[in-house]
């Protein structure tokens, strides 16, 4: 097969591809000066504030604004605040404030981080509306379950990143928030008319859109509502007819990642690339393990459906253009991204609005604190969380009823708090808690995910998320040790 450099180039520039280290490899740089559009740095890239400046300006040297983005939502995902959790509240903690001038500030600082480490494109908000209580995939990334109120914030977090001059993508399109399922992992369905989809799942996305969002990231769903079957993301109809029609958006269509079970588990990454091209995404998340040979299959999939007629020519051009746009847009706003600042204080300012307490708090001197341990989404990875860094000695335990009489033997005498996240969604979580609470009724609940259990306790502390400031709030009210040592 001949060589094609011009058909090659546009392929390139549907990419938005991941790498595999701290430092900028060969085949990226080469990929970029060659059109690659972009990357996304996942926590494997990201170490120092130092280190990630000095990677971005070298990545910024291999081509004219290439994209730069990661998923950087504040709250439970951070790439930036992996090391101790994030600075800045999430959604769910903004949504409880509702107060959206909190939301634009709140995002124009965390735009303003992002756009100090070199940054240009952030994959957030999320603006599902999460009306599943066990969805494992969204939760505390939501403003909230009701529609309007997700509707002003995202369109208010939207408004405060770009005057950051950091691009803003709106996700999970059509909307994730009615799924009990994570599309990492699965296909996941959501059963609702076509009425309540958009009464409801598509109110926040118009309201994004409305707001000047530069982009929107693709959900890999099923919705039959909308007379779609298959993933959303591989949906002309979807794309198309409801996101640039009915909606009006003249952006960038981005895939979620491609390597997802949702997308490609069945057909595999280079196919699930084309058809997502095909039907209406301009730039392709390629994901978190997909480098150089796999990104040369995805080109080399994208050029051999071109040649053979799978795939027209005239979208590729159109997807490449509207990526060019893109970028030719957070150009324009470099001179934004260079006056940008982080305002240090709005978001333990917000962290401490959401704090919602039922009962009345105890003054406890020394509490014994007990972290009952949760998994983390795929979306989150790692990250630290709980009340550990303000009170020495806390323990993490996995959720077993085995634990109930060495935790209480250790609690005689002293105050007990027992701190989850999401424990709704795990049953063994919860029945430690009852455990404990059958013997110290006195004790202290604070939930670090979504309030929807709230068992009769002494007092139950609400944080709508687990970032280090949300953990910092509670720690305060608690008289944890929250001087300046702890805050740095």
């Amino acid at each position: 097969m001949s060589h094609d450099p011009a058909l090659e180039r546009l392929a390139n520039a549907t990419l938005l591809v991941p790498f595999e280290s701290h430092h900028a490899p060969r085949w990226i740089l080469e990929g970029l000066a060659d059109g690659i559009s972009g990357v996304c740095l996942f926590h494997n890239n990201l170490d120092t504030p130092e280190q990630v400046a000095a990677l971005n300006a070298r990545l910024s040297e291999a081509a004219d604004t290439p994209l730069i983005s990661l998923d950087e939502e504040g709250g439970d995902v951070t790439r930036i605040g992996q090391a101790h959790g994030s600075d800045y509240p999430g959604n769910a903690a903004l949504g409880a404030v509702d107060d959206t001038d909190l939301t634009r500030r709140t995002l124009r600082s965390l735009g303003g981080r992002l756009a100090e480490l070199g940054l240009n494109l952030d994959l957030a908000p999320t603006v599902d509306v999460n009306v599943a209580d066990d969805n494992p995939v969204i939760g505390t990334r939501s403003f909230g379950s009701d529609p309007e109120l997700v509707a002003r914030h995202s369109a208010a977090a939207v408004l405060g990143l770009q005057e950051a001059g950091v691009a803003a993508c709106a996700k999970h399109f059509p909307g994730h928030g009615a799924t009990s399922q994570d599309s990492h992992l699965t296909l996941p369905r959501v059963e609702a008319d076509a009425d309540l989809l958009h009464r409801r799942e598509l109110l926040p996305f118009r309201a994004a859109v409305d707001a000047g969002a530069r982009s929107v990231l693709t959900a890999h769903i099923e919705m039959p509502g909308l007379g779609v079957e298959g993933p959303a993301t591989l949906a002309p109809h979807v794309l198309n007819e409801l996101l640039r029609g009915e909606l009006g958006f003249t952006g960038v269509v981005v895939s979620d990642a491609v390597e997802m079970q949702g997308l490609s588990g069945r057909i595999g990454i280079p196919e699930a690339a084309v058809r997502a091209v095909s039907a209406g995404c301009d730039l392709l998340c390629l994901g978190r393990f997909v480098y150089a040979d796999r990104v040369e299959q995805v080109r080399a999939a994208l050029v051999a459906a071109v040649r053979e007629g799978q795939l027209p020519g005239e979208r590729l051009e159109e997807a490449a253009a509207r990526n060019a746009e893109l970028r030719a847009w957070i150009r324009s706003r470099a001179a934004l991204r260079a006056a940008a600042a982080e305002d240090t204080e709005v978001g333990l300012a917000g962290a401490r609005r959401a704090l919602r307490v039922d009962g009345v708090l105890p003054r406890w001197a020394d509490p014994c604190v007990v972290e009952v341990d949760a998994p983390a989404g795929m979306a989150v990875g790692e990250v630290p969380w709980g009340l550990a860094p303000w009170f020495p000695g806390t323990e993490r335990v996995s959720p077993d009823t085995a634990h109930a009489e060495r935790l209480l033997a250790a609690a005689q005498g002293r105050g007990l708090v027992v701190v989850v996240r999401d424990a709704h969604r795990y049953p063994q979580a919860r029945g430690l808690v009852e455990r404990l609470l059958a013997e110290r009724p006195d004790a202290v609940v604070v939930e670090m995910g979504l309030p929807v259990w709230r068992p009769a306790c002494g007092a139950h502390v609400s944080t709508y998320g687990a970032a280090r400031v949300n953990g910092l709030g509670a720690a305060e009210l608690l008289g944890g040790a929250v001087g300046a040592a702890a805050r740095g």
